[in-house]
């Protein structure tokens, strides 16, 4: 993953130019946009519309469709087998992922807060479809300084897929769990932020009412909620 960072960090930046507004976390929503090199331009988010995105990204639809995807995944694979099958063990899944999510969401946010980094996703201004990919897949480990737009190497990112993963291991998952199983999970929750952030970017263009639900940069300096 390091290595990954060194080497699409730079060609990053030059390739794609980003929207002035932010969206939230993982969200979609689209700003004016405004080169990336226009730092002087980017106006980081209100309070308000932050916790209007980190309510969504929580309690939103899509944190309810993908913790119901997710349980039913579990369901078909019977992980982890302690907890049966049947509707009461559907609901315990349910909300074992609604929980990590949460947790995730949380730490992105509340890590955001503290280090004063704007952690929303923003689309490329940038063409083509590898320079797009790239442009995601670069913003799932960097965030904007707040105090001036700058792209920066992020720790909320990276950590907070972990965060969820160790609570749930702790907190619920069976005692045979440990932290082998939640570094897996958290690998497997942050490379899923990855697709998600890659699949945001392409559906920027034509799906507005539910990117609206997500939470991404829009541009016009509107943001919403995703993950």
């Amino acid at each position: 993953m390091v290595f990954i960072a060194l080497s699409v960090a730079g060609p990053a930046s030059r390739l794609c130019a980003q929207p002035a507004s932010l969206s939230d976390a993982p969200t979609a929503h689209f700003s004016s946009r405004v080169p990336a090199t226009a730092s002087q331009a980017y106006s980081p988010p209100a309070q308000k519309q932050l916790l209007h995105d980190y309510i969504m990204d929580v309690v939103g639809p899509y944190p309810i469709f993908t913790a119901s995807a997710s349980a039913g995944i579990h369901m078909a694979t019977d992980s982890p087998p302690e907890w049966r099958q049947g509707a009461a063990a559907f609901g315990k899944r349910f909300g074992s992922s609604f929980g990590i999510g949460a947790v995730e969401t949380t730490a992105r946010y509340g890590l955001g807060e503290a280090l004063k980094e704007d952690t929303l996703y923003y689309p490329c201004e940038c063409t083509g479809v590898f320079p797009r990919i790239r442009h995601a897949i670069v913003s799932s480990f960097t965030a904007r300084r707040k105090a001036d737009g700058h792209r920066v190497f992020s720790i909320p990112s990276l950590a907070a897929p972990y965060a969820g993963t160790f609570t749930g291991t702790y907190a619920w998952y069976p005692r045979r769990y440990g932290v082998e199983d939640a570094l897996r999970m958290g690998d497997n929750g942050f490379f899923s932020y990855v697709g998600g952030n890659i699949a945001l970017e392409f559906l920027e263009g034509g799906a507005h009412p539910l990117l609206s639900r997500l939470h991404i940069a829009i541009p016009n300096g509107s943001s919403s909620a995703m993950h």
